[in-house]
């Protein structure tokens, strides 16, 4: 199954070698290119929306800062990924606050784009280390995303953590191996996966994982 892409940026030459390159990652196709935000939101009227738009920042009538805003309000289920050659801090939190779901330089290599969109697919976002120093740079300047992590940060409590750290190992451990080491019964490990479940309406151990991964809990 290919995930359809939007790509939206100025320069045509650009756009012509980002789509080759998305085409050629596998699992994904350009289906709809725009040179700005407002071609883009013409496009979308008339077009099957995407699951991904590409969204250059610096872009002449409606830049991408005003465009991810826009898909954020009109269209929600597109998930927005900035792209542009400026790695300042000031663009990185504009960025998201407008509503990106991640942040890509425009010199970054076929596999970094590749780690992003699946990232997208797969959580919603794409942070990386840089992104998450940057607002750390700025603090008063947290996303929604950020404040919503912290409240369920602040739900979880430190063996509830640890079991869900256990819960989410390579080694796929089952519970009663979770419980020997943890050093608990395995009542107890049930205590903590209720506990978990009833909190953020988790119905499965994948949905722990993926709970997990949705929050950035997983180093």
């Amino acid at each position: 199954m290919e995930h359809s892409v939007a790509l939206v940026d100025d320069h045509h030459l650009v756009r012509t070698g980002l789509a080759a390159m998305v085409n050629g990652l596998g699992g994904y196709r350009v289906t709809l290119e725009a040179g700005n935000g407002r071609e883009l939101i013409d496009v979308l009227a008339k077009a099957e929306a995407p699951a991904i738009a590409i969204v250059d920042l610096n872009m002449p009538v409606m830049d991408g800062y005003a465009t991810i805003a826009w898909l954020r309000e009109h269209a929600p289920t597109i998930l927005p990924l900035a792209l542009t050659f400026d790695a300042a801090d000031d663009a990185l939190v504009k960025a998201v606050r407008a509503g990106a779901r991640g942040f890509v330089l425009k010199n970054a290599r076929p596999a970094v784009l590749k780690t992003a969109l699946d990232a997208l697919m797969l959580t919603g976002y794409y942070y990386t280390d840089d992104t998450h120093q940057a607002l750390q740079r700025h603090p008063e300047l947290k996303t929604r995303e950020e404040r919503e992590r912290e409240r369920v940060l602040e739900q979880i409590t430190p063996r509830e953590m640890e079991f869900l750290l256990h819960v989410c190992s390579d080694a796929e451990p089952t519970y009663e191996q979770i419980a020997s080491a943890m050093g608990v019964h395995r009542r107890t490990v049930d205590n903590f996966r209720i506990a978990l479940f009833e909190k953020f309406a988790i119905k499965s151990k994948t949905g722990l994982v993926l709970f997990a991964m949705r929050w950035g809990l997983l180093k």
